[in-house]
């Protein structure tokens, strides 16, 4: 066993030096990192980031495989300005992985539907890509990606090759022209689907939490059930080892028993 990989399951406060193979540029303050890895990985699963002298974040895995993983960072304070500075060669100090992620037994020979606003795509990236590269394990596969304008997009490269295996509707809240795509909210566009099969279908949103609560009504509204929706609950992680009760929402630490929740189970709670 390696043995860095079992320090980490014995000790889950040490952290592990990943070097930076690749850096993505997708927006002028969202980059995608590439580094080595070695972690076993679920997907919407996360790591805690750091920089010595810097401090310390958690950050979604938006892709990986056996050798590497990826984290699409936003530029947004001390810490990820920092990593906005970093070169191919750098390292990183990652620690985890933390956090319930999307368990494939749930959507597999499923109907599955991806709603995602913004960043939320980020977490459910990995997914998707599985699913991109595995079709034949779900029944049918779409995504409904929603962004605040064309200068927002992420995962630009990535979309272009989801498109030639399953549908992925991308909408902007502002009138642009970008690929000559839908504008308006995706709610908007989630009330104007036709569900075949309901029973057999399987809901996944992420995004901003006004987005998310939205989003849920609809497909509501269209008979999805409340445990065949899925949400991931992210904006208040900190720790990761659900000790410093950031996250804590009533009795559900959301860094460890989310951020992945079944929506009838939470559905309740109040943030």
């Amino acid at each position: 066993m390696n043995t860095a990989v079992e320090k980490r399951k014995i000790n889950p406060y040490l952290t592990h030096k990943a070097e930076i193979l690749k850096i993505f540029k997708e927006t002028e303050v969202e980059y995608t990192f590439r580094l080595e890895s070695d972690f076993n990985l679920n997907f919407g699963q996360f790591l805690e980031v750091s920089i010595p002298g810097y401090g310390e974040a958690p950050i979604s895995v938006s892709n990986f495989t056996d050798e590497w993983l990826e984290l699409t960072i936003r530029k947004v304070g001390k810490l990820t300005d920092k990593i906005h500075e970093l070169q191919e060669g750098d390292h990183l100090y990652l620690r985890g992985p933390y956090g319930n992620g999307f368990k494939l037994e749930n959507y597999r020979d499923k109907n599955i539907i991806v709603a995602a606003g913004g960043t939320g795509l980020a977490p459910v990236r990995s997914l998707i890509e599985y699913a991109n590269n595995n079709l034949d394990d779900f029944s049918d596969f779409e995504v409904l990606a929603g962004f605040k304008n064309a200068q927002s997009l992420l995962f630009e490269r990535d979309i272009k090759r989801w498109r030639e295996n399953f549908d992925v509707l991308l909408t902007v809240d502002q009138t642009c022209d970008i690929w000559g795509e839908c504008v308006g909210l995706i709610t908007e566009h989630i009330a104007e689907l036709h569900l075949d099969n309901i029973e057999n279908t399987e809901i996944i949103v992420v995004g901003p939490p006004p987005m998310m609560k939205y989003s849920i009504i609809e497909f509501q509204k269209l008979g999805v059930p409340d445990d065949q929706i899925w949400v991931s609950y992210e904006r208040k992680m900190h720790c990761g080892l659900g000790k410093c009760g950031h996250c804590k929402i009533e009795d559900s630490y959301v860094c460890v028993d989310g951020p992945v929740y079944n929506y009838a189970d939470v559905k309740e709670i109040k943030d």
